[in-house]
């Protein structure tokens, strides 16, 4: 071999190896009668642990029953019985592990054995299905891969909830169940109000909670009550009745506080600035359930930094929405950004990044916020635009354990159109509403 050759194949050896290192493809993976699966990360809308699940009458044998996900109706699949697995029988009120998934228009909970990690691998070194791998049908499979000495099997889900023959498969299984349940629960006085010609004030909230799980409480009745009376007069001699999603978001379109899914601008981050109480002491703590992709996470610690320069400053961010959590901590951003982050943001290789100390002081983490944690006690909450999309019970749960985790003086920073209630007092400047334990 000449020397040239040697080099071209070395070159193209090491083209070869970058190509198989390349993450591009990330699966939850878990565990069915003793064997290691996965699904693409990008049909996981979250994962949980459930239990206590509604019966229907008559339903398929791999339909474990209804699950109501935060005010959502969901069908609840055994993939065990669906593959002819052996499953454990537990007790009606013993908790499950859950797999959310959404696939097209439709959300569907799956029951594993156990969940086990996210796992990134190349795309490129999972290998066509056999059927040695085991006792499932190959049609449903997506590919083998093995990682970290571990075999896993990629289930196909979107060929599992939408096989050819639909009628023979748990898509419609489901979906058949979810509308028995649906019919079954449904009121007689409900279906009268929504045929009138004056829809009241209480069908739009029903309406709102159904179709985007928004539910109008104490915590944000007094917009309501203005938006209502502006929906009458936009919609006046034609229907009230919000009959889609979309009609939906139309309601809810001033809800939003300033800066929704993005960086602060610079005088709305000013603005949380001045709110912020002074604290003395050197470590602070601070929460942020309901983070989604990030952006007024990495916002509010650079306002932090810039308001207490001295101080630890530690940042909790929780989702439940496991793709938007995963990618928060690597976010990348381009150079026409608000000049208040600039001094915080050093030049990465595909555009502006966070610097270390400011990666260093926020923990992205998957968590259910209706689930129990072991935060320290806070000084700070963020919780912008969450509350309204927490079921009315839920809600006072929350309000109360921001009360219990903050430290006396605490501040909880919430929507712009969200009241904390009783037991708390406003603090806050302009846009921006906070108040204060």
């Amino acid at each position: 071999m000449t020397a040239q050759t040697e080099r071209e194949a070395k070159s193209q050896a090491s083209e070869a190896s970058k190509r198989s290192d390349k993450i591009d493809f990330k699966m939850i993976t878990f565990s069915l009668a003793g064997k290691e699966y996965g699904v693409d990360i990008m049909n996981v809308k979250e994962i949980a642990k459930a239990g206590r699940f509604t019966s229907v009458p008559n339903a398929a044998p791999f339909v474990r029953r209804v699950y109501n996900l935060r005010g959502e109706i969901i069908s609840v699949i055994d993939l065990r019985i669906f593959f002819h697995l052996p499953a454990e029988r537990k007790e009606d009120e013993a908790l499950e592990s859950l797999i959310i998934l959404k696939i097209d228009e439709h959300v569907f909970g799956v029951i594993v054995d156990a969940i086990d990690k996210v796992v990134g691998i190349s795309s490129s070194s999972l290998q066509p299905p056999h059927p040695i791998f085991g006792d499932i049908n190959v049609k449903y499979i997506k590919g083998i891969v093995e990682n970290g000495g571990k075999l896993y099997i990629i289930l196909d889900v979107e060929k599992i909830f939408a096989p050819e023959r639909a009628e023979e498969g748990p898509k419609k299984a489901a979906l058949d169940t979810r509308a028995a349940l649906a019919a079954e629960m449904r009121e007689p006085e409900a279906v009268g109000a929504a045929s009138g010609d004056d829809v009241s004030a209480s069908f739009v909230k029903e309406t709102l909670a159904a179709f985007r799980h928004f539910y109008v409480t104490s915590v944000n009745e007094a917009w309501f009550g203005g938006r209502f009376s502006e929906w009458k007069s936009m919609r006046k001699g034609s229907d009230l009745q919000l009959k889609e999603d979309s009609e939906a978001d139309e309601f809810l379109e001033d809800f939003w506080s300033p800066c929704t899914s993005a960086l602060w601008e610079d005088d709305y981050a000013g603005e949380v600035e001045k709110a912020l109480p002074p604290i003395e002491s050197k470590s602070i703590n601070v929460w942020n359930p309901g983070c989604g992709k990030g952006y007024e996470t990495w916002a509010l610690a650079c306002v932090m930094r810039k308001r207490f320069p001295e101080a630890r400053i530690k940042i909790w961010a929780n989702d439940s929405d496991l793709l938007a959590i995963s990618m928060a901590p690597n976010m990348v951003f381009p150079e026409a950004i608000p000049e208040y982050y600039l001094p915080f943001m050093v030049k990465g290789r595909n555009g502006l990044v966070f610097s270390q100390a400011v990666r260093d002081s926020i923990f992205f983490e998957f968590h259910d916020v209706m689930n129990s944690n072991t935060l320290p006690p806070l000084d700070l909450i963020l919780c912008r635009d969450m509350l309204s999309f927490v079921a009315p019970i839920d809600q006072k749960r929350l309000i109360g354990d921001f009360y219990d985790k903050l430290k006396p003086n605490g501040l909880v920073l919430c929507g712009a159109n969200e009241r904390m209630g009783e037991g708390w007092s406003a603090a806050g400047t302009g846009a921006v509403q906070a108040f204060r334990k």
